[in-house]
């Protein structure tokens, strides 16, 4: 069963710069935190004391670097578990305080075609040696609460498993295959040895939950993800991957049941620096949002304070409004905790400031002061995917709802250093305008009753159809409060305006028909301006 109706898209709102000249009524606000971080100096330091004690209504796994620390200290700061440990850990936090990420479950017994880097092939393997390896590795774990699988061993894509039928390590009968028959056979195969190991620790006893590391319906993408419209995303079983598939291709089997929650890994590729590197947020949100449309399970991402290439000693740390982003947006995107990792096999004498470690903490003491908020029940206000945010460049901000109360988190993360940005944020009837500095992590919580910050007109939406265009075009707009003047403007990629009309007294909600002039066939944006906010959408012309 599909599950994407179950993140809350409700209206579309576009970042509006003061500098545009499409509004000036920007209510005030002051929702600065009282706590201010002076972040650590020293090098391979991270200053947990200076922290205030607090605790979140998540899972948060701590996986990174001690530096001597004995006392436990992450689980006094925001986090629920620990899975690097140290001093007399784990044997003196309680069980359900304590993780496990098991590295080498396809790797650690022998020289086995599975554990074959290469080959990564279900077929030839000593199954009795790997059952013994996976019952002698639960026995000499301490009990824990979580244990994570870090298999890693599968040819993820079409054309990698069938390079195998030219390899004469994999067994004839399985290379005499049709195409088709050897993908089948190989995906289920690979399926069953993946979800054996689980099968394994819970023969033994184990009661805990049990997640795989990066094993999820929409697996770890970044370039490809604005070639797909959020709808095939969502809806498209061509986008899943076949290991939480069942034997018919959808979303299920065998694997995906054994699985109590799903761990995305959406690592930052790029550094900030780099052009790409910009979207590191709706990256990230794009991962949780795409998985929670698939699966009802929870999703638990994890997220590295680095810039990724774990086989590179030179890895640097991701920038501090990252990792405090990293922090606190997972959240208002429908994530049930964070799996904050570390490389182990760093070499232990490399100097690095820590600094974005702090942030991150920062991140989730500041999401701390508002953790009633996502307790019991509440909604997500998510007005815009994260796959449309990073196609259009645009700022980003999510909304949680529970009672009278919405809590906003927004960033520009393409902003300037010395830049402001304004833009609206709504839910329902409610609207406020609120202003961002340079990369700034917003959060603050607004009351749904104020009247005074209800009464801005606000253009909600726009919506054309069909995708397709020829000689008409549907336009529907609606609006929270009415409002007097839209402008509609058909632009060509080149940014030149081929179009233009006017709708007066706008309210509730408008539908026409538009007669388009004649187009030469390509992509257009059609853009709708009011006072308080404009709105792009593209649409195809074809003759």
């Amino acid at each position: 069963m599909i599950h994407y109706t179950k993140i809350y898209f409700k209206v579309l709102y576009r970042a509006i710069t003061l500098s545009c000249g499409l509004y000036s009524n920007i209510f005030a606000q002051d929702c600065q935190p009282g706590y201010v971080l002076n972040p650590v100096t020293v090098n391979n330091s991270i200053e947990w004391n200076k922290f205030p004690e607090f605790s979140l209504p998540f899972k948060i796994i701590y996986s990174g670097p001690r530096f001597g620390d004995t006392q436990s200290l992450p689980l006094k700061h925001g986090f629920s578990h620990i899975s690097a440990f140290s001093g007399p850990e784990p044997s003196s936090i309680s069980a359900r305080q304590r993780a496990v990420l098991w590295y080498g479950v396809a790797t650690s017994s022998g020289n086995q075609p599975w554990a074959d880097n290469v080959l990564r092939s279900p077929w030839g393997n000593d199954t009795a040696a790997y059952r013994s390896f996976w019952d002698n590795y639960a026995s000499t774990i301490f009990e824990t609460d979580i244990i994570c699988l870090d298999i890693e061993r599968m040819q993820r894509e079409d054309r990698d498993i069938l390079a195998l039928k030219s390899n004469n390590q994999i067994p004839q009968s399985y290379r005499n295959l049709s195409n088709a028959d050897f993908l089948i056979a190989y995906k289920r195969d690979i399926r069953w040895w993946y979800t054996e190991a689980i099968n394994r620790l819970r023969a033994k006893g184990f009661k805990g939950t049990i997640t795989s590391y990066s094993d999820v319906p929409i697996r770890n993408t970044w370039l490809n993800i604005t070639s797909n419209s959020w709808q095939d995303w969502t809806t498209n079983l061509a986008r899943t991957h076949y290991l939480t598939q069942d034997n018919a291709g959808k979303v299920g089997g065998s694997y995906y049941n054994s699985l109590d929650f799903l761990s995305p890994s959406p690592y930052y590729y790029y550094g900030y620096d780099h052009p790409i590197g910009k979207d590191y947020l709706s990256y990230l949100l794009f991962n949780i949002e795409s998985n929670i449309a698939w699966s009802d399970k929870p999703v638990i991402p994890f997220v590295w304070m680095r810039v990724h290439d774990s086989y590179d000693p030179k890895t640097p740390l991701i920038t501090p409004f990252m990792a405090e982003a990293t922090a606190i947006f997972p959240f208002f995107s429908g994530a049930k905790g964070l799996w904050l990792w570390e490389n182990p096999f760093l070499p232990s004498d490399r100097q690095e400031n820590y600094a974005p470690y702090e942030y991150f903490i920062k991140g989730l003491y500041r999401l701390s002061l508002f953790k009633d908020m996502f307790e019991g029940v509440y909604q997500l206000v998510i007005p815009e995917s994260a796959r449309d945010l990073m196609e259009k460049q645009t700022p980003v901000w999510r909304g949680v709802v529970k009672g009278n109360d919405i809590l906003i988190a927004a960033q520009n993360p393409y902003a300037a250093d010395n830049q402001t940005t304004d833009i609206v944020v709504s839910h329902q009837n409610w609207s406020k305008s609120i202003s961002l500095k340079g990369k700034e992590i917003f959060l603050c919580k607004f009351d749904l009753n104020d009247v005074v910050a209800s009464t801005q007109p606000i253009l909600s939406d726009a919506y054309v159809y069909p995708y397709l265009l020829r000689t008409d075009m549907n336009v529907v707009l609606t609006t929270a409060n009415g409002i007097s003047d839209i402008a509609l403007s058909i632009l060509n990629t080149k940014g030149q305006s081929v179009f233009e009309k006017n709708f007066k007294s706008i309210s509730s909600e408008y539908k026409e028909t538009v007669a388009l002039p004649g187009m030469p066939s390509g992509i257009y944006f059609v853009r709708f301006t009011s006072k308080s906010k404009t709105i792009v959408k593209k649409v195809v012309v074809v003759q």
